[in-house]
């Protein structure tokens, strides 16, 4: 078996596999001569030789030829059997290649002989070259010698016979040559399958499309009691949480407006950007902080409004009331009445005329419930000018919505409010910076504390050290009404105890007031800003040199805010008791480091900016309306002022009639 597949793989080219069952080869490949001397090539041979099959006899030897060398066998195509010629046989034991005898033609056993001579040569058993034998054993006539390329192209057009036989009429092998074809048809079998698939997904949805209906939404109810108790803890909540970005539209049309900013309530403060067609005087940038409402307009904004810069601008923030009947006023109001320290009691129960659960909402925060309620009454809400009642009136009841979380955390408020008209705040918890409130509203509100050694000795000698500077320029910037807000700039001297201030008021901004301080009272002089020293509003020039000499007003005392802060400042630092100042927060001005601290009675405190050095760098004085007037010194050399016009003496009173 294995002689037979060698041969076949010489003369096909391909490498067999076995099997276990015998296949059936083509007829010419069945007869192999396994003898070491290899088969007459009759394809050089024009007539047959002697041992002819087709004669029917085998001759002993033929002449001119020698006695072979070893036995030799082959197999009949038709039996199956092999035959054997041994070593000088005689007439009647010739070898029979191919067939039965004398039926064979001539063409054929040319083709035979020269596959079985390959195959012989190829699977020779000893190993020797057959080139030189013939049939017999005898050596082969000079006229059949071949050549290598003679043989190889002998091979190679036996091959090409085999391999066209084979396409034609031979049984394919099934085992090499099936593979290609069937992964073809698996893979056209895949693809039909997949699209199929897909034809019957899209039918599928189609139809579940058209015959798609939403379920119907669950009707208004009343809160259960876990939702109750959620609706009451919102205000808490929300002053637990501290903070939130807040996005707000206000009333309709024309009068709409539009805030996008930050609430803190744990410190009642608001920092919005004001935007919309309704901003009107307001827009630009605003901080709330209780009562004191302060803006820095920009009446070239755009109107859409974006979010405020986390480190506010420090200039232009002035002191603001806002007109009667506007609609900012209840709309701030509310957003700071959202936070409480109790939970509301009138929403823990839930009766059936109360508020109700309306609807569930997914939103990218998780599920929330909308709820129906009036809006808060249990804290009044706060107002922008002091002793007016709170302008966020509750809106009526049905009109409010609530969206809770689980958490009992709002995202969203719907309402109206009278005179506002409908008003839509969203709230985003997540956006929740600590906001620096301006200098205006007292800056950052740090966490006093007692002054250590270092610092009361440093406070101790302020009034000593700032004698020593002499004097200083100052800088004033002062929201002392709701109407007021001062700026100025001028001089000041610790040695000659004297001030010397031009003052623009922002509601006046062509006129000046001119401002002398020294100990013998105070005297003020009003001109028109280019008399008064020039600049613009918000930042004048300093005052004339020398002082003009008439128009004065002369007082020997004043107990205004702007006096009572450049009496502060002349004093040289006179901060009262020891013991009674405290330590603010640490800071920064001008790019030095300072402690603010803060001294004086409740009514007029007074804080003190000192670097590390001990000098004084800024000094400032809460207002009675609540805000924060400073005055920003800068040591320097400061010119001789000449003293105040002397007050008019008293008049004495003329004796009444009939008076003895």
């Amino acid at each position: 078996m294995r002689t037979r597949v060698v041969a076949l793989e010489a003369q096909t080219g391909r490498r067999e596999r076995p099997c276990s069952s015998p296949r059936r080869l083509p007829a010419r490949f069945i007869s192999v001569d396994t003898s070491p001397t290899p088969a007459p090539d009759t394809a050089r041979t024009a007539t047959p030789s002697p041992d002819d099959p087709s004669t029917g006899k085998g001759p002993a030897s033929g002449s001119g030829s020698g006695s072979g060398s070893g036995p030799s066998t082959g197999k009949s195509p038709s039996t199956g059997k092999v035959t054997a010629s041994g070593k000088g046989a005689v007439g009647g034991s010739g070898r029979h290649r191919t067939g039965p005898a004398g039926n064979t033609p001539a063409a054929g056993r040319t083709d035979d002989a020269r596959n079985t001579s390959t195959a012989s040569r190829t699977t020779d058993t000893g190993n020797r070259p057959t080139a030189d034998r013939s049939a017999g054993g005898a050596p082969r006539a000079t006229a059949g010698h071949r050549t290598n390329d003679t043989r190889r192209a002998a091979a190679e057009r036996s091959l090409a016979e085999n391999r066209e036989t084979t396409r034609s009429g031979d049984t394919p092998d099934t085992t090499d040559t099936a593979g290609p074809p069937s992964a073809g048809r698996r893979r056209r079998t895949v693809l039909l399958l997949l699209g199929l698939t897909a034809v019957t997904s899209a039918t599928a949805l189609v139809l579940g499309l058209l015959s798609w209906a939403p379920d119907p939404p669950e009707p208004a109810r009343p809160l259960t009691l876990a939702e109750g108790e959620r609706l009451a803890a919102v205000r808490v909540t929300n002053l637990r949480d501290l903070r939130a970005g807040v996005r707000v539209t206000a009333g309709t049309g024309a009068a709409r407006l539009e805030l996008v900013g930050w609430v803190d309530w744990s410190r009642s403060l608001l920092y919005l950007d004001v935007g919309g067609p309704g901003a009107g005087a307001e827009r630009g940038l605003l901080q709330k902080s209780g009562p004191v409402l302060v803006i820095r307009p920009d009446p070239a904004a755009v109107p859409t409004p974006a979010a405020p810069p986390l480190m506010p601008p420090t200039d232009r923030w002035q002191l603001h009331r806002p007109a009667p009947g506007a609609h900012l006023t209840p709309v701030l109001d509310l957003l700071l009445d959202l936070a409480a320290d109790r939970p509301d009691t009138t929403t823990r129960t839930a009766p059936s005329d109360g508020p109700r659960w309306i609807a569930r909402e997914a939103v990218p925060a998780g599920p929330l419930d909308v709820i129906q309620a009036p809006l808060p009454s249990g804290t009044p809400a706060a107002s922008t000018t002091i002793g007016t009642p709170s302008a966020a009136t509750p809106a009526p009841d049905g009109q409010t919505r609530y969206w809770l979380d689980q958490d009992a955390r709002l995202h969203k408020l719907v309402t109206v409010l009278p005179g506002t008209g409908p008003v839509t705040m969203i709230f985003n918890r997540e956006d929740r910076p600590t906001l620096r409130p301006v200098d205006a509203l007292g800056g950052r509100p740090g966490l006093p504390r007692a002054l250590t050694d270092a610092e009361q000795r440093r406070l101790d000698r302020l009034p000593t050290r700032l004698r020593a500077h002499g004097g200083a320029t100052v800088t004033l910037t002062a929201p002392m009404g709701t109407e007021t807000n001062l700026r100025g700039a001028g001089w000041l001297s610790w040695t000659a105890r004297s001030a010397y201030l031009a003052v623009a008021d922002l509601g006046v901004p062509d006129r000046r007031t001119l401002l002398r301080r020294d100990a013998a009272g105070l005297a003020r002089a009003d001109l028109p800003a280019a008399d008064g020293g020039g600049g613009t509003a918000e930042a004048p020039a300093r005052p004339p040199l020398p002082p003009p000499t008439g128009g004065w007003r002369v007082s020997r005392s004043a107990r205004d805010d702007l006096s009572v802060l450049v009496d502060a400042a002349i004093a040289a630092g006179s901060v009262g008791q020891r013991g009674v100042a405290v330590r603010v927060r640490e800071d920064v001005i001008a790019g030095r480091t300072v402690d603010v601290i803060e001294s004086g009675p409740a009514d007029a405190r007074l804080r003190y900016w000192l670097d590390r050095d001990g000098s004084l760098r800024r000094l400032e004085l809460q207002t009675d309306s609540g805000a924060w007037a400073h005055l920003d010194l800068q040591p320097a050399v400061v010119p001789r002022l000449a003293a105040n016009p002397r007050p008019p003496a008293p008049r004495p009173s003329a004796p009444r009639p009939g008076a003895r």
